[in-house]
């Protein structure tokens, strides 16, 4: 059986190159809205960022997303994108890759 080619993207915050799955995207979107896209098909520019805990810290810290998009965000969208990093990295433990 063919082995599958796996999409790689950078991660924003490392700048290391990691496989699709293990990232999550954030989207600015046409109007302007910046936002967590879970399915990675949102329309607008995205980025990308490690399912790491430790990475969306320092996302937070650094305000990766206000540099990369170009506009200022509350601290509510990282501690949501942290919050929502942590769920998925507890779920890929409890039920491996899905």
């Amino acid at each position: 059986m063919r082995q599958r080619k796996i999409p790689m993207r950078k991660d924003i915050v490392t700048g290391e190159m990691v496989p699709k799955p293990d990232l999550v995207r954030i989207v600015k979107t046409p109007e302007g809205e910046v936002e967590l896209d879970p399915t990675s098909r949102a329309n607008g520019r995205g980025a990308y960022i490690k399912l790491d805990v430790d990475v969306a810290q320092q996302a937070k810290k650094k305000r990766t997303f206000d540099r990369a998009f170009g506009v200022k965000l509350p601290d509510d969208f990282y501690d949501e994108l942290i919050a929502y990093v942590d769920h998925q990295a507890a779920r890929r433990e409890l039920f491996g890759d899905e």
